[in-house]
Order: structure tokens, then C-alpha cells, then sequence
């Protein structure tokens, strides 16, 4: 029996009618299959969609919006959940079946897929999946160009790119008969949670710090759901500087990166006349000066991607004459185009301690010195922390960092944490007091260590007006 034969006598409920539940509603829709939605919002859909139009598109599903309801929890055999919404609230926690399957939709394509390896005239897609707290957009993004730049036909899938079902649906419909030969997957926490049917060439825990307390509660719990990841996988590729990404599973390949001199089948950064180069075992492959991305955690990036590429069977060679041509990604230590000699750099994305850290850290080891005054480091942060500890900041700061300027709703715990803070109601504000504290050659970083909720739509729309706070003031001065 396959796993669509079992669904067809089920009743099958989709939580969250977001990005990630309409992708699973379209791709129930097209099997012919006949399930509930259910959202608590009120209108879930975008602006130019609407329940009516749902009902006319979506003939075999009922819609039910406003609140989680009960009944259609508790008589549900499959439940497919959004990773934003939290089955452990007792609105759904407490009605759900103990013989009920609660999936997300990363669970229920790897399950298709799995289906795939016994299809002799079907073949699977390859996975490479990635999670982490900070990092995992540019290492799957920078997989991603490196398989074009060779030749790969591969896609972006999980917590970014396509959602991961249309690949499937939008075979059945004929829509697109291209499937990726390889998908990337950039996995979070609340993916991980429901995802257990993975095989994948190779997975990797880019690193461990301090985020989503709020629902995972414990350090523990956090660094077990990130760790589930390496069992789904034939090759572990794993952080040497970072123990919270080590593995102690003897079953399968270990392939490691990190900032020091790497030993046999290893990636790492090795010195040599005063410059970093990143290097695989005893092989010297590219200084770290000739790669657009600055500072030691791009390093760690460029390694993961090489690591991961290099599991997969890619030439290294290809990759690493390929990285020159990778810039990053938009609001992750952006450099902004300003003309008053000031660096301003929106690392808008770093939505927790760990990634502020590593950009404090990476720039700071970019800071020199003339005519004996050194450049300035100065932070702008601040936001929802989602409950997180901010503690770890505590040397960064110290070490690196001569002005804070706070905002936001956690704004004051991050000031508390140095003498050299001030603390502003908005982020156009923070970029004025940071203009006038910097002269030419300093650097000003947005890095909030917090999201962005509390204030903008999302970190994107807090990384534009950062942009455009910046044009603005230097224009006017």
C-alpha cells in the first residue's frame, strides 16, 4: 500500500492556511483527495485571495476559520501542521488523537520521495538539508549557486525557495515536468519537529545558540530537535568550533569545518604568511581576501557549502573557482552604498544573539588601526527576543563594540548589558544618533539579535527602512 492509497480512507486535516498550508491543500486538491483546513485567524489568505474563492478553487475541502477547532482536531487520522503553529498549545495539543499522525509538509514530501527509490522509471530527488541558528540562508543559498555554476540542476526548498510539495503537484498537473535532480533544504527548528523520514546525501548543524525559547523552553530541547537532523542523513558535516553541533552517531561519515588548520578530511582555515586561506585537509584551496564575504563566520559559511558539496560528490576545484562569484544575501551584513565614508552594514536577518555575535565578531576582526585612533564599532539592536538570554553579548560588546543603541521591545535588557548605550523610540532615530557619533572609516551595524515583529512587518521590511534611513540622513548631511 502506498502512503496516498492509506490517506484516501483517512480524515486528513491541514493546520495553518498560510504559505506552507496551501501548499499542501494544492497538493491534496490534486490527488483527489478530500480534507478540512483550519486556521485561527480569520482571513489567513493574502490580500488578493479570499474564503470564496478558496471554497470555488478547492471543491473537496471545508474551510473553517477563526479559531482552532476541536471537533475537527480530535477526529482527525492526519494532521498536516504548519511550522509556525506550536501543536503543543493546548488549543490543539489537547485534542489531538494519541493514534492520530502529525506531520509537517517537509515529512510528507520526504515520505513521497522515499516511495521514488522502488519506482524503476521514477528517480527520488537527492537532498542536502541544513539547519542551524544563524547562517543557513547563505549556506543554502550558496549551495544553491554553486550547483548552477556546475551544472547541477538543483532547487531551494524548506524554509525558503518553493514550498517543498509543489515540486510534486506541479509534476502531477503538468505544470512543470523539470524535477531538481538535488533539493536544498534550509530547515528550522519547528520543521525538525515534525520531520523524521528524511534520507538525505549529507545534513549539517551549522551551529547552536540561544533562539526560540519561547516555544522550545530549554537550551536542551532546542539542541536535540537541531541534532534530529543528523540521523535523516549518510554524511554528518558538523562545526568543529561549535560543540552543540557534534554528533556521537558511529553510523554514519563525520566531515567537519571550522576556523583551525584542518587535519585529514577536514575543511578549515589554515595561516599562512599572515593570511587566512580556506583549505581541505593539506590542500590550500583560496584565501579568504579574494571572497566577497568578510569576516571569520563567511568563513565557516564557505566551508559548510564546500563540505556539503563535497558529500554530495561535486567537484571541489568547480566550487571553489565558483565562490568568487557569490555576494551573500540582502539584509545579512549588507554594505550599504553611502558616500560620507562611513560603513553601514544591515544585518537586518540577525534575528538572534548567536548571529549578532557572529557578525560583532567577523567585523570586528576587519577593524584596523592609522595615525593611532582605531575604527569604531557601533551597534544598533534591539527587537522582540523571543525570551532568549542575552548574556553572551556580554563580551562581544565589551571587546569590540564602543556604542549600543537600542530599540524595540527588548531594547533595554541589550542596553543593560554595557555602560556605553542609548536607547531611541525608532530606527530612523537610532540611525541619526549613530551618524553623529561616526566619523569616516567607522563601521554602524544593524545586527537587533531580536525579531522583528514587535515594530515591522518582517526583517526585511526592518532592513529596507534601515536603507532608506540611511540615504535619507546622508543625504541630508
Amino acid at each position: 500500500m502506498t502512503l496516498l492509497t492509506e490517506f484516501k480512507d483517512k480524515q486528513i486535516l491541514v493546520l495553518g492556511a498560510g504559505i506552507t498550508g496551501m501548499s499542501c491543500v494544492r497538493y491534496l486538491s490534486a490527488q483527489d483527495l478530500c480534507f478540512a483546513v483550519n486556521d485561527s485567524r480569520k482571513q489567513p489568505f493574502s490580500a488578493d485571495y479570499n474564503e470564496q474563492q478558496f471554497i470555488e478553487e478547492y471543491p473537496c475541502a471545508s474551510l473553517h476559520l477563526g479559531r482552532w477547532n476541536s471537533e475537527l482536531i480530535a477526529n482527525a487520522d492526519i494532521i498536516l501542521i504548519s511550522p509556525g503553529i506550536d501543536s503543543a498549545i493546548d488549543e490543539i495539543a489537547q485534542h489531538i488523537s494519541p493514534d492520530c499522525r502529525v506531520m509537517g509538509d517537509v515529512e510528507l514530501f520526504c515520505l513521497l520521495n522515499n516511495e521514488r527509490l522502488n519506482k524503476p522509471n521514477i528517480k527520488p530527488i537527492q537532498l542536502l538539508a541544513v539547519t542551524g541558528s544563524n547562517g543557513k540562508s547563505t549556506v543554502v543559498s550558496l549551495l544553491a549557486y554553486l550547483a548552477d555554476s556546475l551544472g547541477v540542476n538543483a532547487q531551494l526548498g524548506g524554509n525558503i525557495g518553493q514550498p517543498v510539495l509543489d515540486i510534486f503537484t506541479q509534476e502531477i498537473t503538468g505544470e512543470n515536468t523539470d524535477i531538481p535532480a538535488v533539493l536544498i533544504l534550509e530547515l528550522s527548528s519547528f520543521q525538525l519537529e515534525t520531520l523524521t523520514s528524511m534520507k538525505a546525501i549529507a545534513t549539517s548543524v551549522l551551529n547552536v545558540s540561544d533562539d526560540h525559547l519561547d516555544r522550545h523552553k530549554t537550551m536542551t530541547n532546542y539542541q536535540g530537535i537541531k541534532q534530529s537532523i543528523y540521523p535523516q542523513g549518510k554524511v554528518a558535516v558538523t562545526n568543529r568550533d561549535d560543540e552543540g553541533t557534534k554528533t556521537d552517531n558511529q553510523s554514519q561519515t563525520v566531515l567537519s569545518f571550522g576556523s583551525d588548520d584542518p587535519l585529514q578530511n577536514q575543511f578549515g582555515v589554515r595561516r599562512v604568511e599572515g593570511k587566512a586561506i580556506l583549505a581541505f585537509a593539506e590542500q590550500n584551496l583560496i584565501t579568504l581576501d579574494k571572497l566577497p564575504l568578510a569576516g571569520m563566520h563567511n568563513a565557516l559559511n564557505y566551508l559548510a557549502a564546500l563540505a556539503l558539496g563535497y558529500s554530495a560528490g561535486w567537484s571541489l576545484t568547480a566550487m571553489v573557482k565558483s565562490l568568487v562569484g557569490f555576494t551573500g544575501l540582502a539584509h545579512r551584513c549588507q554594505k550599504i552604498v553611502s558616500d560620507d565614508g562611513i560603513s553601514w552594514i544591515n544585518d537586518s536577518k540577525a534575528t538572534n544573539v548567536g548571529a549578532t555575535i557572529a557578525a560583532i565578531n567577523g567585523l570586528a576582526q576587519t577593524l584596523t588601526s592609522s595615525n593611532g585612533n582605531k575604527q569604531k564599532l557601533i551597534l544598533i539592536a534591539g527587537g522582540d527576543g523571543k525570551g532568549a538570554d542575552f548574556t553572551p553579548l556580554n563580551e562581544p560588546l565589551a571587546d569590540h563594540v564602543s556604542q549600543v543603541i537600542t530599540l524595540g521591545k527588548d531594547g533595554d535588557k541589550i542596553a543593560e548589558l554595557t555602560q556605553n548605550s542609548i536607547n531611541v523610540t525608532s530606527l530612523f532615530v537610532a540611525v541619526q544618533t549613530a551618524k553623529a557619533i561616526a566619523k569616516p572609516g567607522d563601521i554602524v551595524l544593524l545586527s537587533p539579535a531580536c525579531a522583528s515583529l514587535d515594530m515591522f512587518k518582517n526583517f526585511s521590511d526592518r532592513g529596507e527602512q534601515f536603507i532608506a534611513a540611511v540615504a535619507e540622513i546622508s543625504e541630508a548631511s
